[in-house]
């Protein structure tokens, strides 16, 4: 079906072209647009190599670098009739300078649809794969500059990066769903609570990220509630084994928990590192009041959680969900498949065909904090810094972004240092 789809829309896009080239020049005028200067290598050849063109008088290969970097070839060509603009020249060209698109390694590079997953709009192809994510340049250029498509989310008044999505402690996370109340939209859960405020946040990051669900109210505060509703005598069997450290932090015995490492109504709201394993009675309190509860243990305390079988590839002999590696995986593998293919990975496991990565299980945060002295984590240059997600695409584990882009390698170093000295993320 893909194929087909592909067919047609080249088809499709041939016609345009035709048409574009056969139309009166009145639609485009040579001096309305910017050609830019001749600083490309390939400038002054008799071929047109700025990718903004299309037509009979360009290059067979094309690259960004020479977006506005052929100008005499290009106005030669373009008056000539030659060429066209494939989309108009809109003269936001500075809007556009921050967005990385990437190149054409795609299967599916320079057929008119975009195939880059981060964007969304018309112009879009039937059929996304995170694998085409920055690989599509020219397309989803193309189709950005002409209108057709814009970045995921980027039309929300509210920014992704202004939102606090929390973590993951609700016994629903990862369920593909948003259980967050403070949202609202298709991709939200049919019941919600309050108890899961700031507790599902790659369900809601994802969601958000899609479009199919927006801020309800921004400013509305988290409410107080239990984090837990695990028997008492269970939450002590599970406090013997956590090492709350001791009472040396300048807020032990305040009545809060300040160690970084729990969540919930009985924790500080903005502990600080230097308070981890330094606050173990106030913890220790608010942990058996199931007020407070360590991040990656909330709801299923201990266990590890397969998840369900919603995913389109469930019970087909193979494992389809990244947290687990071994010979009986799949071998393209999505985040829509986390935790939705359990039978399949649960049978595989017992066969001993596949294992779950030891990031991935409750207790490997237990054992933090991990010594972070041999990684080098780069800065803090990434668009997505500070956003408390490890966006660099050489972790993995549930403290990683969703989609990760080989450009943010070395430059998310503040979030994935903490959240690999917590545990939440190690190296691939």
């Amino acid at each position: 079906m893909r194929t087909i789809n592909k067919g047609l829309a080249a088809s499709g896009l041939v016609l345009i072209l035709v048409a574009g080239l056969s139309a009166p020049a009145l639609a485009q005028s040579a001096g309305d647009i910017d050609f830019g200067d001749d600083s490309s290598q390939w400038t002054n050849d008799g071929e047109c190599d700025d990718p903004r063109f299309a037509g009979e008088g360009m290059a067979s290969e094309l690259v960004d670098a020479d977006l506005a970097r052929d100008a005499t070839d290009c106005r030669t060509l373009f008056e000539a009739g030659s060429i066209t603009l494939t989309a108009p020249d809109t003269g936001d060209s500075a809007d556009i300078s921050a967005i990385d698109f990437g190149d054409d390694t795609s299967d599916w590079a320079r057929d008119g649809e975009c195939d880059d997953p981060r964007f969304a709009g018309s112009a879009m192809a039937i059929e996304l794969e995170d694998i085409d994510i920055g690989r599509d340049a020219t397309d989803c250029r193309a189709a950005y500059e002409a209108g057709n498509i814009t970045l995921v989310g980027e039309s929300d008044p509210a920014m992704l990066g202004d939102i606090d999505f929390g973590d993951d402690t609700s016994e629903w996370a990862n369920d593909l769903e948003c259980d967050d109340p403070r949202f609202a939209g298709d991709g939200m859960a049919s019941e919600l609570s309050d108890t899961n405020i700031l507790r599902d946040a790659t369900d809601c990051r994802q969601a958000y990220e899609d479009g199919t669900i927006t801020l309800a109210d921004p400013n509305a505060p988290p409410v107080t509630a239990p984090v837990t509703t695990v028997p008492a005598s269970m939450l002590e069997q599970i406090a013997a084994r956590i090492d709350f450290g001791d009472d040396s932090g300048t807020w032990a015995n305040d009545g809060e928990c300040d160690d970084p490492d729990f969540t919930g109504p009985g924790v500080v709201t903005d502990p600080i590192d230097a308070d981890r394993l330094h606050d173990a009675s106030d913890c220790r309190a608010a942990f058996l009041a199931g007020t407070a509860t360590l991040k990656s243990t909330a709801g299923a305390v201990g266990a590890f959680d397969y998840g369900s079988d919603t995913s389109e590839w469930a019970n087909d002999g193979q494992c389809d969900d990244w947290r687990f590696t071994g010979p009986g995986m799949a071998k393209k593998l999505s985040s829509t498949d986390v935790m939705a293919d359990a039978t399949d990975c649960q049978n595989l496991e017992a066969n001993g065909e596949v294992s779950i990565k030891p990031v991935y299980m409750p207790d490997y945060v237990l054992g933090a904090p991990y010594d972070s002295s041999g990684v080098v984590f780069g800065d803090n240059s990434s668009s997505y810094a500070d956003d408390d997600i490890c966006d660099d695409p050489r972790f993995e584990g549930p403290g990683t972004a969703t989609t990760l882009l080989d450009s943010d390698s070395e430059r998310d170093a503040a979030d994935c240092r903490a959240l690999f000295e917590a545990g939440k993320i190690t190296l691939r």
